[in-house]
């Protein structure tokens, strides 16, 4: 019975920090995005990453606690499922970091009119893994945002803007 109660407080306390603190960087970068200029999507994909996160560190948690699995079982398991996801996610963490970039350098917002490899139009849509650029025929391309940090990205009503953001003359 004693073993039990120190599962279950176990379990409730490792439960409460993990949420206390990935709520907190959850809410951090959702307010960092924000600042940056990020859209709703983006924020709301930020809040799920989070609430994945929080599901998986409590399942660890709990194998531990419980006795279900060694330390150097769960760390080993934890730096294979890493690298695993990590080599999966490849292409989506590049597009997620080039977004996060993007949003922060300030280079394109809303609106502006863009070209990048042929594809000229105004920026109708933002998100952390790519942007929409609605061209003036109507159609809109998808493009992602690390083909846009690798450019060349011509943003042609933004000019003045990022001149004096970076103070070039």
């Amino acid at each position: 019975m004693q073993s039990l109660v120190y599962i279950v407080s176990g379990t409730f306390f490792a439960a409460v920090i993990i949420i206390a603190g990935v709520e907190f960087v959850s809410f951090l970068a959702r307010r960092a995005a924000k600042a940056a200029g990020a859209g709703r999507v983006a924020i709301r994909d930020l809040g799920a990453f989070a609430r994945i996160l929080e599901i998986v560190l409590i399942a660890v948690s709990i194998a531990q606690i419980s006795g279900e699995s060694s330390l150097f079982t769960t760390l080993t398991l934890s730096g294979i499922g890493a690298l695993a996801l990590s080599l999966a996610l490849q292409t989506t963490l590049a597009n997620f970091i080039s977004g996060i970039l993007l949003l922060s350098d300030g280079v394109i917002h809303f609106g502006d009119v863009v070209e990048y490899n042929g594809v000229k139009g105004t920026v109708v849509r933002i998100a952390l893994r790519n942007t929409w650029i609605k061209q003036d025929d109507g159609s809109i391309a998808v493009v992602s945002n690390t083909s846009l940090s690798n450019g060349p990205l011509v943003n042609r009503s933004g000019v003045d803007r990022l001149k004096k953001k970076y103070a070039i003359e």
